[in-house]
């Protein structure tokens, strides 16, 4: 009955990538084209995705696997699949929408832009990939995709290749994040190595299935933190998140589609596809590499809040959000709520998208301009994306009852709450809460409260194209909390496979009460510090900002990202380039002389050798040719033909013999 969903699933991500290849063969005059072709690949993605959707909700613990063979080599065959399941129907759903979203906004955001055609044909590559890498069944085929979302990003955060910082941005995100998909790929080797199969699920052989899992012994811990390398590349985790900050120099909606729907999501995802991986063979319900996530996930999350208190840029602040919340999701993962992890992750894509194209269209509003101390009074200015940015960032904040992003931090609180080892990640991550509160209000304050200052005087309301989605993905952040509320928790029974009932006496919960104090707290810290935000007061100028003024030397050390760029530049990278310099001494005058010393030996070798030849062995061949010839011509002279000639030589023969037998006698 539902063999046609894993048969056509392949679709999902075919039309987009169908409609990245014939946007590619259009001119840059085919702009209107471009775009419809974009849209209707993405619209098509959508369709089926929701099609398919449809069938897992008729039976708990849904899954159809589809897989095939690719190549032999010997006895052996490389088999790659699809499979189809609540988690990748959730993500498919979540990718398709923020993705179509993003695409009609970038039709206006893109508008002026001289390779507008281009740019569509790599977000259609982009979404692609990423679909792709949500169906695959196999760890290979998975990794084939997540280095196509690496191609991607490269392509799209470098797009205005003509700026040295976005060539610059997206050489570091393509370099850093291979550093981390080479222990994933080390791991991948190692796992089949293992198990002898990389397909996640086959018939009960599969290498997440008991039979598979069995096989690996103690080497899981070290093949799990392995594929966690590559989920920390992508996902922006400490200690490789450098690269997702300098990733806005892309494009607004590139920035949008990275954060929210495509690649900061893969690694989270990896990290619960895989995750009867990482919690095999658990002591006390917790494993070594469980334990590993939760701590990079927790220093993340606090790491990134922190930063994000002192970024003027709009982007970075939501950059540097992303991030925080991206470790929260890997603690959820970590402690064992995957359930909670996902949901946070589908409503951190649509509220993530939101602000984001919100942050796009105050800086399209206000001509280019992206540092929040020259916005101000933009609410009366830009009133849809006011009103759609709050939704926005009270659903980051973690504001309950109307928001999803309420709903899915208090779920995240709970399993952190009953972690076994420890209870520091529970009280950080109430601390992460608050920091999340304080910038998001911070930020709200700046671009749209107060007087308008510098480029905001003349702003402007953005086009329709631009505000429309903004309104789908802010009716998104808000409608999705249906789903998610402890007296209707639908999306985690599905997710699960539990059973689901209504009880509206579950609304009512300690953990809800302090959230909300929480978030009460930082937002209201948030007014206070900053309500006169913008404008001079005392001794502080205007453009200083009051925690700055307060703190001068944290405010910077917090506004350079703690210096951990600054950090690598001294050590991993002053490393590399001793090491680069010691390599090239090394080649041009240890090697390349050591080279040059055996070409001269063997060429003084080949003097000596032709000197030999030529006067020694050619002069003897020589001489003794010139005496066999004399030889020759006295034999030959003795050779006369006359016969008295003969028998005198006959005579002085016999009368020699005669006088040697004298002699002896």
């Amino acid at each position: 009955m539902n063999s046609w969903i894993v048969t056509y699933l392949w679709f999902v991500p075919a039309a987009p990538f169908v409609a990245s290849l014939i946007i590619l063969t259009l001119s840059n005059a085919r702009r209107r084209s471009a775009a419809a072709l974009a849209i209707a690949g993405q619209i098509a993605a959508l369709a089926m995705s929701i099609l398919a959707f449809g069938q897992t909700l008729q039976t708990p613990g849904f899954r159809v696997v589809q897989n095939f063979t690719w190549f032999t080599f010997g006895e052996q065959a490389l088999r790659l699949g699809f499979v189809f399941d609540p988690l990748g129907a959730a993500m498919l759903l979540m990718v398709a929408l923020a993705g179509l979203c993003i695409f009609v906004f970038s039709v206006g955001y893109m508008a002026e832009d001289k390779n507008f055609t281009r740019f569509f044909a790599y977000l259609s590559f982009f979404s692609g990939a990423m679909l792709g890498l949500v169906i695959a069944n196999s760890l290979l085929l998975l990794f084939i995709f997540w280095e196509l979302v690496g191609l991607a990003s490269y392509l799209l955060i470098g797009f205005w290749i003509e700026r040295p910082r976005a060539a610059e941005a997206a050489k570091k995100a393509f370099i850093t994040t291979r550093i981390g998909d080479m222990g994933f790929f080390l791991g991948i080797l190692w796992l089949y190595g293992r198990s002898g199969t990389l397909l996640f699920y086959d018939r009960g052989n599969g290498c997440l299935e008991s039979a598979g899992l069995a096989m690996l012994g103690a080497s899981a811990t070290f093949i799990a933190l392995l594929i966690f390398c590559g989920a920390v590349g992508k996902s922006g985790q400490f200690p490789l998140h450098v690269w997702l900050p300098d990733a806005m120099e892309g494009p607004t909606p590139v920035s949008a589609l990275i954060h929210a729907a495509t690649m900061v999501a893969a690694g989270v995802f990896l990290v619960a596809r895989v995750y009867p991986l990482f919690s095999l063979g658990p002591i006390n319900g917790v494993t070594p590499s469980l334990t590993v996530v939760v701590w990079i996930g927790v220093t993340t999350a606090l790491m990134a809040a922190l930063i994000a208190i002192a970024q003027a840029d709009i982007k970075r602040v939501l950059a540097y959000s992303t991030v925080s919340q991206l470790g929260l999701m890997m603690v959820s993962l970590g402690v064992g709520g995957v359930a909670a992890g996902i949901m946070h992750l589908l409503a951190h894509g649509f509220f993530k998208a939101l602000l984001f194209l919100g942050a796009g269209s105050v800086i399209h509003g206000c001509h280019g301009e992206q540092d929040i101390r020259k916005m101000g009074g933009l609410r009366r200015l830009m009133p849809v994306t006011f009103f759609t940015y709050a939704v926005g960032m009270m659903a980051l904040s973690g504001v309950p009852f109307f928001f999803s992003g309420g709903w899915t931090k208090e779920e995240i609180l709970h399993a952190t709450a009953s972690w076994a080892p420890s209870h520091a990640p529970y009280y950080l991550i109430l601390a992460g809460v608050v920091l999340t509160a304080l910038y998001m209000t911070r930020q709200v304050i700046y671009v749209f409260f107060g007087n308008p200052r510098a480029t905001a005087e003349h702003a402007h309301e953005s086009p329709r194209a631009m505000t429309m989605p903004l309104i789908v993905l802010a009716l998104c952040a808000i409608f999705f909390s249906v789903v998610l509320t402890p007296a209707w928790p639908w999306l985690h029974g599905y997710l699960t496979g539990e059973p689901v009932h209504f009880e509206i006496a579950r609304l009512i919960q300690p953990m809800l009460f302090v959230s909300l104090v929480l978030v009460g707290g930082g937002v209201a810290a948030g007014i206070w510090i900053y309500r006169k935000a913008g404008a001079p007061e005392r001794d502080r100028p205007a453009e200083i900002d009051p925690l700055e003024y307060a703190q001068p030397a944290l405010f910077r050390f917090l506004a350079n990202g703690m210096w951990i760029d600054e950090l690598y530049d001294r050590t991993v990278i002053a490393f590399s380039w001793a090491s680069a310099r010691l390599s090239d001494w090394m080649d041009r005058y240890f090697w390349d002389g050591l080279v040059r010393g055996f070409g001269a030996i063997a060429q003084l070798f080949g003097i000596f050798t032709t000197s030999v030849g030529e006067r020694g062995i050619n002069a003897g061949v020589d001489e003794t040719t010139v005496g066999t010839r004399g030889l020759g011509r006295l034999i030959s002279a003795a050779h006369s033909g006359q016969i008295q000639t003969y028998l005198g030589a006959v005579a002085i023969g016999m009368l020699a013999l005669l006088l040697l037998y004298a002699w002896l006698a």
